[in-house]
């Protein structure tokens, strides 16, 4: 196994204790609150809640655009775009304890224009990299400058909260919490807000799934790998970022592969053990789910914890489901050892939703699937994360420079494009036993502001060549296995 020098542990315990961690809401200019005497509790209509505009730093992504890079330079290009990802994570932090001090000359001068010289200086190191093998990509230069986004007062009246003349028994929208200078340590922590959630049963079903047709592949293949009762956490995500620590600014859950951080080869995940009850060495993860009730979590002055402004209580699913599915259209070819797959965005939030993918839902009502919002469950359901990865495969890449361009969901049909061929797609369902009017979000980039639709999940296959086979062979025959 290869030697990983400087490791840092992967395992945060719990300890409970009071913490001055905001619960909901933020200050200064990033949540301006233009309606203070917001209803709460059961009987407050979305029209009488609090009008929140949200405003965060906004840099262009890089990344996501950066799609092809040749082989011999990526190490170096995904380095160097870890390190934007930690420019814009500490201006905004920088920015974000300020507060309400920060007038708009300050943040030109001390923010937004540090931040762009530091970007071009990175951006000229991706340039220098790529032009010594490769294509001279100069259209980086477009990509230099960051601005501040804000949230327009429409959308932000928009967002749901507690049903309108709610039944007797309805669940109740979250209270606002009270803004709170965070601890030594910490980054500020902004959101989420009450808009951000809705009573589930107020949202109308919304699933349609295509039917099966004649060449159909319909059985399922499970794997079994536990709920994190080990405590396998870590602010990496050796896909997007590998060998760099806190390369995700955010604390990820992890199953399956028990070796899995920033540092992680090939090489050592195929060695390594595995909380799969069937012996699959895949590596499955997604960002913590916190309940914000001011408990003190381990890493509250760590990072990827309270110093990238994720607090409170990580929240252990209640259980984890792991499936791969087939075809609606065709038959499943087996996955390629050491496939990455991402699902989702985590910078949706100031990307947009275009690669958003994450849903929320709750039990008995998951014909009903939110995006941008977090599910308010009535009292005896749970919290609902569900994640459907792409089922389509180039045929030829375990990964891509933008970790998206190698794979592609199916179209509406369930066929895949030209040139990509149909493999088992997983699906990863995680719930949480939440009491229903608690605050909760999911751990994100500082900038992202803890928003629903910045949710994601993370996979890499390492099955071995028979388990692989067998699971092909249950889905293209149309047996459960698992």
């Amino acid at each position: 196994m290869k030697n990983k020098g400087h490791r840092r542990s992967r395992v945060i315990g719990t300890t409970v204790a009071a913490v001055t961690a905001l619960a909901l809401g933020g200050g200064g200019i990033f949540l301006v609150t233009s309606n203070a005497s917001a209803g709460s509790g059961a009987n407050a209509a979305p029209s009488a809640q609090a009008a929140q505009r949200l405003a965060t730093i906004d840099c262009p992504d890089v990344a996501e655009r950066l799609s092809q890079v040749p082989e011999r330079a990526r190490p170096v290009v995904d380095a160097q775009l870890a390190q934007l990802d930690t420019q814009v994570a500490n201006a905004y932090k920088r920015w974000a304890s300020w507060g309400a001090k920060a007038g708009q000359q300050k943040v030109d001068d001390s923010v937004l224009r540090p931040l762009t010289d530091q970007r071009r200086t990175t951006m000229d190191r991706i340039v220098a990299e790529v032009d010594r093998v490769g294509k001279r990509p100069d259209w980086l230069n477009s990509m230099v400058k960051c601005t501040v986004k804000q949230e327009s007062t429409t959308a932000a009246q928009a967002g749901g909260g507690a049903a309108q003349n709610p039944a007797q028994g309805q669940t109740q929208a979250p209270q606002q919490g009270q803004s709170q200078a965070p601890q030594q340590g910490q980054a500020q922590a902004v959101g989420p807000r009450r808009s951000d959630f809705v009573d589930i049963r107020s949202v109308r079903p919304n699933v349609a799934k295509p039917r099966a047709r004649g060449n159909a592949s319909v059985g399922t293949f499970r794997s079994r790998c536990g709920r994190n009762e080990n405590k396998h956490f870590n602010p990496d995500n050796v896909i997007v970022a590998p060998g760099v620590s806190n390369g995700a600014h955010h604390m990820h859950d992890y199953v399956g592969n028990l070796d899995t951080d920033a540092f992680s080869s090939n090489e050592g995940l195929a060695a390594a053990g595995t909380t799969c009850s069937n012996g699959d060495r895949s590596t499955h993860y997604w960002p913590v789910l916190r309940l914000r009730n001011g408990q003190r979590e381990a890493d509250a002055n760590a990072p990827g914890g309270g110093q990238d402004g994720n607090v409170g209580k990580i929240l252990q699913p209640a259980s984890v489901k792991l499936t791969f599915k087939g075809n609606p259209s065709a038959k499943v070819a087996a996955m390629p050892r050491f496939l990455r797959i991402i699902t989702g965005d985590a910078k949706a939030f100031t990307n947009g939703p275009a690669n958003a993918n994450a849903s929320w839902s709750c039990t008995g009502f998951e014909n009903r699937q939110l995006k941008n919002k977090y599910p308010l469950c009535p009292s005896g359901s749970r919290v609902v994360r569900t994640f459907n990865f792409q089922s389509c495969w180039d045929g030829r890449n375990i990964d891509s420079a933008n970790h998206r361009t190698h794979v592609a969901f199916a179209r509406s049909d369930g066929s895949c494009q030209a040139g990509f061929r149909a493999i088992p797609q997983l699906v990863q369902r995680i719930t949480y036993d939440v009491k229903p009017g608690s605050v909760f979000a999911v751990d994100s980039f500082p900038e992202q502001l803890h928003q629903p639709v910045t949710d994601h999940g993370d996979f890499i296959n390492v099955m071995s060549g028979r388990l692989m086979r067998q699971a092909v062979s249950c889905i293209n025959t149309g047996r459960r296995c698992g």
